[in-house]
């Protein structure tokens, strides 16, 4: 696991937005952040899961949350640009971008592969971080320091058989960050880097692996260092690279 202490206010008066903030890895992420006080927009399409983790944070005395739903499948371009001016208007800056909402697909041979599953997958793993990143890139450069973070996975960094659009939409991903760290470099102060959970215990790895017992992998508590090590300050000027967080 990746090892790091993160400081009790590490996040103090930081705005991170986290999508698939409803459940799995995403809530997991956004109780964390808010418990290092950070102010954290809630982004998923079930409104009554987004409403638990608000909740909870609350209950917990945090700094207040806010929803905003948000179905990333059906998303057009025009959506992510007022999700853009909104932020604008309620915070004025974005400290950090947790694009964490992804789709598994099926799981087959390429050859047996459904065109439509294709096109949805890679809309809500590859599309999606893309405009999202893109609209809110201004509101990320005006803040003093700002953290994207794309997710992963094993499986996008050497392919696997039946991953389909899955393994390739995370190579995707890879190029994206990469294209896009370069592109800051020098004229912004956002740092990009990509997160590769690795086995963590989600509704989405027990639909790839049915048969793995529940606690054979780590629960998702157990790789939030590395989550808050690069949305937090401690990772500036760490930029362009590739994240394990069980290695």
């Amino acid at each position: 696991m990746f090892n790091y202490d993160a400081p009790a206010d590490l996040l103090q008066n930081k705005v991170i937005l986290v999508t698939g903030a409803g459940s799995g890895i995403g809530r997991t992420a956004a109780l964390t952040y808010a418990r290092h006080g950070a102010t954290v927009i809630l982004l998923g399409r079930t409104i009554s899961k987004l409403e638990a983790v608000y909740d909870e944070i609350e209950n917990n005395g945090w700094p207040q949350a806010a929803i905003y739903p948000m179905n990333l499948e059906g998303a057009r371009e025009q959506d992510y640009a007022s999700l853009a001016a909104t932020l604008e208007r309620e915070f004025g800056h974005l400290d950090g971008l947790l694009n964490n909402a992804g789709l598994l697909g099926e799981l087959k041979p390429i050859a047996q592969y459904d065109a439509e599953t294709w096109h949805r997958v890679m809309q809500v793993n590859l599309n999606a971080p893309f405009l999202l990143t893109r609209e809110l890139l201004p509101l990320l450069r005006t803040a003093e320091q700002a953290s994207v973070i794309f997710t992963s996975s094993t499986v996008g960094h050497e392919g696997r058989a039946n991953w389909g659009a899955y393994s390739v939409s995370k190579f995707a991903t890879e190029g994206l960050m990469q294209t896009l760290a370069d592109e800051e470099d020098g004229i912004s102060q956002v740092r990009i880097n990509s997160l590769n959970p690795g086995a963590t215990r989600t509704a989405m790895r027990a639909t790839a692996f049915p048969a793995e017992a529940s606690d054979a992998s780590a629960p998702p508590e157990e790789i939030m260092p590395l989550y808050l090590y690069l949305i937090g300050k401690d990772s500036l000027g760490v930029s362009g690279k590739a994240f394990h967080a069980q290695r």
